[in-house]
């Protein structure tokens, strides 16, 4: 399938929510985490989202360029001829963007994306990301409505985050405090802002507990009830049932239980980093350990060539992240239900 439409997307987030299940969205650095990650959904059976962060597009141009919308335009065009192989619609993504970076990533990936819509073609990305939670409300709802209208004219769903997700991640870091719950006068002002829908499509990253980074199980202390009581809210002012398209971050270290209920209160994403990325690299060191004389050239030997071809252990990552990709489908509760059964 080629990568999602506007139109496909649209669908997908929908019978997400109508179905009360989500999508993995797989943070990805290389073409091949982006080819696991293509893999494991289509073993799933399940749509999926697949995204670049900021370091992520930066390290996609090279490590030594580092210009992220270089990173990004290479990135999407790979996944966009690559993604036609597989049985599964795949939305490409930019995850969060803070402000001192929306003129050297979002912006001028909304620019490329508009001028392609208007020439008759497709956006680049299908969703951008604007993380405006360490700035006031205002200033974040304010800019969001400016980003909702750009996007809109691009075809392209926006991300917004409402509230503070704890830890870090690319150098966003959040504080562990009362700001890591959004309340229901954030969830209604954001409403009043930006609407619901009539302004353009947006999903909202309301926390609830998050926090980005390695987490035991149960070690993370969230509160779904607190999406039900937005959503709650939002829908008695304006009439509907679940008004909101949510998404859930910093979720590694997330009880299945409370994930599963964040589905309920109308999670559509869900993103996925920390956990693949040791999916992906655990393969790697297995392989280095057990073959620790054949990919060095140990006491003047020359090593062997099989084992240190990164097509050997490069294979054995991609199955590993790829796994990760279909538990990830079970626990969000997407598996098989790709636009394309």
């Amino acid at each position: 399938m080629p990568i999602a439409s506007p139109e496909v997307y649209a669908e997908m987030l929908d019978r997400a929510k109508a179905g009360a299940f989500a999508y993995p969205a797989i943070n990805v650095t290389s073409s091949q985490t982006l080819n696991a990650a293509l893999r494991g959904f289509a073993d799933a059976g399940s749509d999926g989202i697949i995204q670049v962060s900021t370091g992520g597009a930066e390290y996609l141009s090279g490590p030594t360029v580092k210009d992220m919308v270089t990173g990004s335009v290479a990135f999407a065009a790979y996944a966009h001829e690559v993604a036609k192989k597989y049985s599964v619609n795949i939305a490409l993504h930019t995850d969060h963007c803070p402000k001192n970076k929306l003129d050297g990533f979002v912006r001028p990936l909304l620019a490329i994306s508009k001028e392609r819509v208007a020439k008759g073609g497709e956006p680049l990305f299908q969703s951008h990301m604007w993380d405006g939670s360490a700035v006031l409300l205002e200033e974040n709802l304010q800019i969001a409505e400016e980003l909702l209208a750009e996007a809109a004219a691009a075809k392209i769903v926006l991300e917004i985050e409402v509230g503070v997700v704890g830890g870090e991640e690319d150098g966003v870091v959040g504080a562990i405090d009362n700001k890591l719950y959004t309340t229901v006068s954030d969830g209604m002002a954001m409403v009043d802002r930006l609407g619901l829908g009539e302004k353009g499509r947006y999903m909202a990253a309301l926390t609830f507990g998050n926090v980005h980074g390695v987490y035991k199980p149960g070690n993370v202390k969230l509160r779904p009830e607190i999406l039900k009581e937005i959503q709650d809210a939002v829908g008695a002012k304006y009439g509907k049932e679940k008004p909101l398209s949510l998404v859930f971050h910093g979720g590694s270290g997330s009880l299945l239980s409370e994930i599963r209920e964040a589905l309920d209160y109308g999670v559509v994403k869900m993103n996925i980093d920390t956990d693949t990325q040791y999916a992906f690299t655990r393969p790697v060191a297995d392989h280095m350990y057990r073959n620790y004389d054949g990919v060095l050239k140990v006491d003047g030997e020359v090593g062997n060539k099989k084992m240190y071809d990164p097509r050997v252990w490069g294979k054995e990552a991609e199955a590993g992240l790829a796994q990760r990709v279909v538990e990830a489908c079970e626990h969000l509760r997407s598996t098989g239900t790709s636009l394309s059964k």
